[in-house]
């Protein structure tokens, strides 16, 4: 166990404050911490100005760890389903249940019968993302569902079909960079997201004090534009459009610079034509920025010196996401901004991930024989094509409760609250009571997992160890840092990876009783160092212990910098970290493209033909109407997504959960200020307080996403007494980005008039479901 202090007094309640280092599992900063604790209790959480990649940085979320530790609704025991509620059980007598339920339903209807939904902290947690493959693998599931279907399968298509790879995806150099365009991203909230970078905000700062430029271009002036030097408005779902103009004016005005990568690239000759409909004129009604603003923005854009264009989630869940996606690494390319110092740039992690195991190549190799295949089958009710090996999240409900052949009657969640956070949750809200057997391992009874049948529990963050695994393939600089966990588990609770394995087994056919986890474990180990071109009994002997540990250990010494079990004496191991408690850092990106590629062609596709093919569909969304009000999500620093809404010192303060709308259109529609309304799709309606802002350009208003415990029986504490509205209610489940099957989630259409409903103001602050 890592200590930075021990405090000379007890502060009087004899036992002394003992400080530990952490790294904030929360989100793609991976802030350092400083944690002090008196016995089982969190004293104080204060940013690591030691730590050698946040450097001092901190959110209000990472303060927080404590509470969330201690937070009396956190499940510390696997409960099984007792009528309308829960029992607390033993683990033995939990897993016996799973395998129950699920033995039950694979001999009445067959594996096909069988899913899972993943959430996205499983990108966060030392355990799953290491282990979940074993799960999933293991137990033979069809196909599984996933939060990515929500917030980022546009961009692992594009990169799957440019550069061989699904996880292969560039981020900005933004340490580097004097210059960037940021679209649909909002890192004063976020953090960053698909570019992991400690300070982000302070970077911004950096560009515009050196006498740089950042541009935010997004339907709402967010908290990031005050780190701006300038707020283009756009309308929601027109960023492809937008982007296609600039490559029109790049190529009409003779502004392409392809660097030094013009022998690697394949179909640069593709894109002149298939930007040609979309001259600045042409997009700018759809986009509702003028088009010499335009036209000037593809100048400045290739005239940055270090220059470079980053898009996030507000680009990948929209009606043309895939083509926003994939539209913002040729811009980069088009203005030499790709794969150089400042641009967009491919991070080195220190340790590899199981989403990308290595695969020994020379530069260019190529990868599959056809690169990646699409639409290799349809969900049963809906008939959408699989993406990537999953169809939309919005799926799910209807296979639940349509019956026939393939009915979906178990499925396991892991870390996901999908009847909150994905569209269509009203739909799988009524429907998860349908299923024959439901399995959480998950923390909290939420709006999912109240319809559990067993939920077995992990651990608190500060009950485990950690070291980000996922989070390090898109970060600004090769870093890495380790986290001794804090509290051991009370009870003789098993680790997250214990539980993944024993349902693996489960699911495999065995019973739980005879489920051999460390052998398991064992053979998945032997894959992963076989992988690696090494002896698996061989680097077993270095090891007297098993578990993500042994992997991560692993996956750091077969590594770019790794020692290769004694092969490179001078390389790191995970001790290596242990003894470093602040970090160790590597260094920046460095220019690797050739060496990332493995498409068939041994080059970077500039333009699939998949992609290209979804351009009819755009320019049809030239012409249509913008009359009508969209709606757009948006989130807050203090938020998580649909949790840690728990946690009073988070959501403290004014109503957060409120419509923002621009005052023109609030009086078009006879709305004022702190009035309810009624906001409807042709998904449903909601009623929420309004909030009259010209944050908001004319014509979109914005609710946020993650909210809305109204649901009896989900877990109780601090949330309910804001518990605000469900955004989801109003997303249609058929509005997807079309080659990606991602949610649309942003730019659907919407009315907005006054309340119907009598004594609104009587009402709770965040607004009512109706």
């Amino acid at each position: 166990m890592v200590t930075v202090e021990s405090a000379s007094g007890t502060n009087g309640h004899g036992e002394p404050e003992i400080t530990h280092l952490r790294t904030c599992p929360l989100c793609e900063a991976m802030c350092g911490l400083e944690i002090t604790v008196r016995g089982e209790e969190v004293t104080r959480i204060r940013p690591r100005k030691e730590d050698v990649f946040s450097k001092g940085h901190i959110c209000p979320k990472g303060t927080t760890l404590g509470q969330l530790h201690a937070d009396p609704t956190r499940l510390r025991g696997p409960v099984v389903r007792d009528g309308d509620g829960f029992r607390e059980v033993s683990w033995e007598e939990a897993f016996e249940t799973c395998e129950r339920l699920i033995h039950g339903v694979v001999a009445e209807h067959g594996k096909e019968a069988l899913t899972a939904f993943v959430g996205n902290p499983a990108a966060h947690a030392f355990s799953i993302g290491r282990y979940l493959g074993v799960m999933i693998g293991m137990g033979g599931i069809p196909h599984i569902y996933s939060s990515g279907t929500v917030d980022q399968w546009p961009k692992n298509v594009t990169s799957a079909l440019m550069y061989g790879n699904m996880w292969t995806i560039p981020v900005p150099d933004l340490q580097r960079s004097d210059f960037m365009v940021l679209m649909g991203a909002n890192p004063q909230a976020s953090q960053g997201s698909l570019m992991a970078c400690a300070d982000v905000l302070g970077e911004l700062d950096r560009i515009r004090a050196e006498g740089g430029k950042v541009i935010v271009i997004d339907p709402r002036r967010t908290g990031t534009v005050r780190h701006a030097s300038e707020w283009i408005p756009i309308t929601p779902g027109t960023d492809a459009a937008l982007l296609l103009a600039i490559v029109n004016v790049l190529f009409t005005d003779g502004l392409v610079d392809l660097g030094g990568l013009a022998d690697i690239l394949s179909g640069v000759e593709r894109l002149e034509p298939l930007a040609a409909l979309f001259t600045p004129e042409r997009v700018a009604d759809a986009c509702q920025i003028p088009a010499g603003r335009i036209r000037e923005l593809a100048h400045e854009i290739a005239a940055a010196k270090h220059g470079v264009v980053y898009g996030r989630i507000g680009l990948c869940n929209q009606e043309f996401g895939t083509l926003a996606s994939w539209l913002v690494d040729v811009v980069n390319i088009l203005t030499a901004s790709f794969d150089v110092p400042g641009g967009l740039m491919f991070p080195t992690p220190v340790n590899w991930t199981v989403n990308v195991l290595p695969v020994p190549a020379a530069p260019g190799t190529p990868g599959s024989v056809t690169g990646p295949e699409f639409g290799r089958w349809h969900s049963r009710v809906r008939g959408a094509p699989e993406v990537l090996g999953q169809v939309p999240v919005s799926c799910l409900a209807e296979e639940i409760d349509t019956p026939g052949d393939g009915q979906i009657k178990a499925l396991i969640t892991v870390a996901g609250n999908p009847a909150l956070s994905a569209p269509g949750a009203e739909r799988l809200q009524k429907a998860l009571p349908m299923l024959d057997a439901m399995i959480s391992v998950d923390n909290w009874i939420n709006e999912t997992t109240k319809h559990a049948h067993v939920i077995l529990p992990g651990l608190s963050p500060l009950e485990q160890p950690h070291f980000d695994d996922l989070l390090w393939l898109f970060a600004v600089r090769s870093a890495g840092k380790w986290s001794d966990a804090i509290f051991p588990p009370t009870n003789g609770r098993p680790q997250e990876w214990e539980v993944l394995v024993k349902l693996g087994g489960i699911l495999a056919g065995q019973k739980a009783a005879d489920v051999d986890v460390a052998a398991l474990d064992d053979a998945w180990f032997d894959f992963l160092v076989s992988v690696n071109g090494l002896d698996p009994a061989t680097v077993k002997a270095h090891y007297t212990s098993g578990g993500p540990e042994r992997h991560l250990d692993l996956s750091l010494r077969t590594g770019p910098w790794g020692d290769r079990y004694g092969e490179n004496p001078d390389g790191i191991t995970l001790q290596t970290f242990k003894d470093n408690p602040d970090g160790l850092d590597f260094g920046p990106m460095v220019p690797k493209v050739r060496n990332m590629l493995r498409t068939p062609s041994g080059k970077l596709e500039v333009a699939p033909e998949y992609v290209t093919n979804d351009i009819p569909r755009l320019i049809e969304r030239l012409d249509r109407s913008v009359d009508s009000l969209v709606m757009t999500s948006r989130r807050h620093l203090r938020s998580k997504n649909s949790w840690m809404h728990q946690v009073d010192k988070l959501i403290g303060g004014s109503n957060r959960c409120t419509l923002f709308m621009n005052p023109a259109d609030a009086a078009r529609c006879g709305v004022g200020h702190g009035e309810f309304v009624r906001v409807s799709s042709e998904a449903g309606s909601v009623e929420v307080e309004l909030e009259v802002t010209d944050e908001m350009m004319a014509g979109v208003v914005s609710l946020p996403h993650g909210w809305g415990h109204t649901v009896e029986g989900a877990q109780e504490g601090v949330n309910r007494a804001l518990a605000g509205i469900n955004n989801n209610l109003l997303a249609p489940v058929d509005f997807v980005d079309v080659p990606s099957g991602n949610a649309a989630v942003n730019g659907f259409l919407v009315t907005v008039a006054p309340s119907e409903t009598p004594a609104r103001a009587e009402r709770a602050t965040a607004g009512a479901r109706t």
